[in-house]
């Protein structure tokens, strides 16, 4: 089974190396694949010391980093590695200051995983929530190197729960411990006789809990919204806008002001979304020498402010869940106390679930269902306050699963 799954590596390599060239993210990968060995070989001596930390992309990267961070400061000696599989993270935290070596995970061949641990000699490797590459974790357990799984979220469906599953199966026995996000992904890991877990919870509530203490003032966005109640619009997606626009176009004579942040900033698709809009809106890209006070709609067509923008906010939509993209995180505008409201397909986020329940965030299926629980945050102060209010303590209650992940490693 291992040699058919790294013979089906070496085609999807050859077949992802083949697309490249029409596809702009692919071939960010290929290229950036290709010159990792060359900058671990040229940053990392033998008697260095270093942990190896691993995310597929940004998402994951944002719910290791509260680890990592205080690893890091634990250990100011060894050298951090971070890797990633994807462009849409590497690109975008290739400067972090949390590691020393960010790069490219090569393909997941025998004979990467080898060249790859020879040059980079971890003491530790924390791999975050999903990404699972058998040859690499064979040969960290070949090396008896301690690995752990943070944050792991498992579901019935997945290959390691069906009768052919026994090579990710044995992936996973690579992992001295694993930390699951609930008990479902406990209960899963224990029905294959894995046993060395702990229901630790979410990372990512450690980590925006902890933004509450960063500064998150930004002069421009304090000046657009004035005394006006702030509506922001995260990472949205086509089936969002077809939504919100229509609700911002029909509202424009409301005191409210709307910033708007895509999940994709290309210049054709945010005119698209100026022009459609019919109230008056600034881009951030084009908003130098203008009055931002003036405008309606906010546009920020840049990366980097989001988690910042939400502490402005009085209520917040969350994009990706009209659509099949996936939900982003909900839990960076709920910490700063404003209520959620996201789209209909949230069932694979446990998080969402639990806040519909017993929080601050609505799901909503049609303009209808939008119109009516934002023009009723809108007006009602108090239910949008409480709701807010809800959102800040389900946070504060679930915190905590670095201190648990650390209290374990004792390293």
């Amino acid at each position: 089974m291992r040699f058919l799954y790294t013979i089906g590596i070496y085609i999807a390599e050859f077949l992802v190396k083949l697309i490249a060239p029409f596809n702009q993210k692919l071939k960010l990968g290929v290229e950036g694949r290709a010159k990792t060995f060359e900058i671990l070989k040229s940053s990392i001596q033998k008697e260095d010391k270093t942990f190896w930390f691993h995310c597929a992309s940004l998402g994951e990267y944002e719910q290791g980093l509260p680890v990592f961070m205080e690893l890091r400061k634990l250990h100011p000696h060894h050298k951090i590695i971070l890797t990633f599989f994807s462009p849409s993270g590497y690109e975008i935290r290739k400067n972090t200051d949390v590691a020393d070596i960010v790069a490219y995970l090569p393909m997941d061949t025998k004979a990467n995983a080898k060249l790859f641990l020879d040059l980079i000699h971890p003491e530790l490797t924390v791999f975050v929530k999903y990404d699972i590459w058998p040859n690499y974790l064979f040969e960290l357990k070949k090396r008896q190197v301690k690995a752990i799984l943070i944050s792991a979220l498992f579901r019935k469906n997945q290959t390691y729960f069906k009768w052919y599953g026994g090579i990710m199966q044995e992936a996973l026995s690579s992992f001295e411990h694993i930390f699951v996000q609930d008990d479902t992904s406990h209960q899963l890991l224990n029905s294959i006789n894995f046993t060395n877990t702990s229901v630790a919870g979410d990372t990512r509530f450690d980590r925006v809990y902890n933004q509450l203490d960063q500064d998150n003032q930004l002069s421009f966005i304090e000046e657009f919204k004035g005394a006006s109640l702030c509506v922001v619009i995260g990472s949205s997606w086509p089936e969002d806008l077809d939504l919100l626009v229509p609700f911002i176009n029909g509202n424009s004579s409301e005191n409210v002001k709307y910033i708007i942040a895509p999940h994709n900033i290309k210049s054709k698709e945010i005119s698209e979304l100026v022009s459609e809009l019919k109230v008056d809106t600034v881009r951030f890209s084009e908003m130098k020498g203008k009055k931002v006070s003036d405008y309606n709609v906010f546009v920020l067509d840049t990366i980097g402010l989001l988690t910042k923008v939400y502490s402005y906010a009085d209520i917040a939509y969350v994009g990706g869940a009209m659509g099949t993209s996936g939900l982003h995180n909900i839990l960076e505008p709920a910490v700063f106390g404003a209520p959620v409201i996201i789209g209909k397909n949230y069932q694979k986020f446990p998080e969402a679930k639990r806040m519909i329940e017993k929080a601050g965030v609505r799901s909503i299926s049609n303009y209808q269902e939008l119109e009516t629980i934002l023009s009723e945050w809108i007006h009602n102060d108090y239910k949008r306050k409480y709701l807010g209010e809800m959102n800040i303590n389900f946070i504060t209650r679930n915190k905590g699963a670095v201190v648990q992940i650390l209290n374990h490693l004792r390293i």
